[in-house]
């Protein structure tokens, strides 16, 4: 029988069988002492610790500093979080829903409403099942018997999900003796999970890990009852629409329902910036809306449409651009690379910022900037104007909820919104589909089609364009005066086809190549609609065109 040759730490080479798996290597030379080996490592190639190596190379352990490893972790814990629910509490089901201080939010449906002393007892028994060390072995069945066996455990969800899956054979993950279907990898067993806490967050609970960048302890838990609140909105527009999952959605594709449900979805965007607009309108006081969120919210297009509902309840809106208050360009602070930070709050003429909208309070007549990308300087070529008796100035930027930014201005004359789009649409019960996930996507397709940037490039911007958004938005987000969802439910099914072939693209050897891949492995789930069907207003419009509220 042929060998293989691996090379290990410290440039240690050894043999090994064809058939070996990557877990016996890890085991045989001691490779995995603080059993932080989540992932295994071939050339570069992330695999699952229970494959089998098949060819020569450079073998290496992964922990959760690495992105994918981080979610095989969580994936793990959630998998085990599921199996002590189920062996306390056997007719309860469990839903994965979403991220919450960097924790993941989940409900226990049972016949009494979950308390703090059941969390507890669910964590314990979480530890019993840690401690045992049960391998989680990955199995390859019929659809068919996969049906039969979530017909079962009367989990209708992933039935529904199944149904729309071409394949003939799916891969299972079982858990002694309990079955479930996740997408992406797994850790070899429950061991893995050594630092995890659940805690009791009403109505449910919240699971935390680690983090990558400090993958030894778990970061601290700041509470957010504002974004609570929303993600409850959101879960109510689900029900309003009646899909609770990608399954449900894709059933309303199929049987021709999908644009009645596309209006609604819209609908229920303009009655709550309609709302938002109200709110602004009955406090006379207010003269300065400031409007903040992550890449990829939608700010510019919302910023738009409350712009049409305020001037229903009789204001001019009128929009100010933070761009246009950068400071020149060798004034730009830089990162500790040494690069120019444009994101770094005090890259903004906060002075001449503030001094501007003092004058236009007092209804001075007032001169804005204009800068110049292309020079890096700053031009004054347009004209002046005032604030009209019944305006009100729209300020959208990434700093807007950050109180730095108008500190001249009394609190009463502000409105702070927060603009995110924050997905409850999960692929089933226990698989989620993350916010920031939907945010890239959104960005891919922008980014492809507006600007001429391949997605491999959108996807290795990202991490520093998400370490911005902690440094300048996250921190902040509980100031805001109201929050606003931008999500639409059926918005996946649109942007699919353009994202997928971007995905497509990136190759094995790219540093982002399995991030594209988990990105593509989730879109194979949903069903493409035609781009026709999303009303020219939409702030879909902003990624994909077409928009009502752009020169072409």
């Amino acid at each position: 029988m042929e060998k293989i040759e691996l090379v290990l730490k410290k440039e240690k080479k050894i043999e090994v069988e064809q058939g070996t798996t990557f877990h016996k290597v890890i085991q045989d030379n001691n490779l995995n002492e603080k059993n932080t080996c989540i992932l295994g490592s071939i050339n570069g190639k992330l695999k699952e610790l229970g494959e089998i190596i098949e060819e020569n190379g450079e073998f290496k352990c992964v922990d959760i500093s690495n992105g994918i490893a981080r979610l095989a972790y969580l994936r793990t814990a959630q998998f085990v979080l599921i199996k002590a629910v189920h062996e306390l509490y056997p007719e309860a089901s469990i839903t994965i829903e979403h991220s919450i201080s960097k924790g993941i939010f989940g409900e226990v449906h049972k016949e009494t409403p979950l308390t703090i002393n059941e969390v507890e007892s669910i964590k314990n028994r979480m530890c019993d099942i840690i401690d045992k060390n049960i391998q989680i072995k990955k199995v390859s069945v019929s659809k068919e018997k996969a049906i039969e066996i979530f017909q079962n455990y009367k989990m209708d969800d992933k039935i529904r999900l199944l149904k729309h899956i071409k394949a003939d054979d799916v891969k299972l993950y079982e858990l002694d003796g309990r079955y479930d279907y996740f997408y992406g990898p797994m850790a070899y067993s429950t061991a893995a999970i050594k630092i995890f806490d659940l805690m009791y967050y009403e109505p449910g609970f919240i699971l935390r890990i680690p983090a990558s960048d400090n993958p030894d302890k778990l970061p601290s838990f700041i509470d957010h009852p504002k974004l609570s609140k929303i993600f409850y909105e959101t879960e109510q527009w689900g029900k309003i629409l009646g899909i609770a999952d990608v399954g449900a959605l894709n059933n309303m594709v199929v049987n021709g329902e999908i644009g009645t449900m596309i209006r609604v979805a819209e609908a229920l965007h303009e009655k709550k910036i309609a709302y938002i607009a109200d709110m602004i309108a009955r406090r006379q006081e207010i003269k300065i809306v400031l409007i903040a969120g992550p890449s990829s919210s939608g700010k510019t297009t919302f910023t738009k449409r409350l712009g049409v509902q305020l001037r229903v309840n009789g204001l001019i809106p009128i929009e100010i651009s933070l761009d246009d208050y950068f400071v020149d360009r060798e004034h730009t602070p830089r990162d500790k690379n040494g690069e120019y930070n444009f994101e770094s709050i005090y890259a903004l003429d906060l002075e001449l910022f503030n001094k501007n909208l003092c004058q236009l309070m007092s209804g001075e007549e007032v001169v804005i900037p204009t800068y110049d990308f292309l020079t890096g300087k700053r031009k004054w070529d347009k004209k002046s104007f005032k604030l009209p008796d019944n305006g009100i100035l729209l300020i959208e930027g990434i700093h807007g909820l950050n109180e730095m930014l108008t500190a001249s201005i009394n609190k009463d004359n502000k409105f702070k919104i927060y603009i995110s789009a924050l997905t409850q649409l999960n692929v089933d019960n226990h698989n989620r589909i993350s916010t920031t996930d939907v945010r890239i996507i959104r960005r891919i397709v922008r980014d492809y089609l507006s600007r001429g940037y391949l997605g491999e490039d959108t996807l290795k911007m990202w991490p520093s364009i998400r370490r911005g958004e902690e440094n300048n938005i996250f921190i902040f987000q509980e100031e805001a005066d109201v929050m606003f969802n931008s999500n639409l439910v059926y918005e996946l099914c649109i942007l699919k086809k353009y994202a997928e072939k971007e995905l497509a693209k990136v190759k094995e050897d790219s540093p982002v190549y399995y991030e594209a891949m988990r990105l593509k492995s989730f879109l194979n789930f949903f069903k493409d609609v035609d781009k026709d069907l999303v009303p020219e207003n939409s702030i879909l419009r902003e990624f994909i065109g077409g928009s009502c509220f752009y020169k072409y």
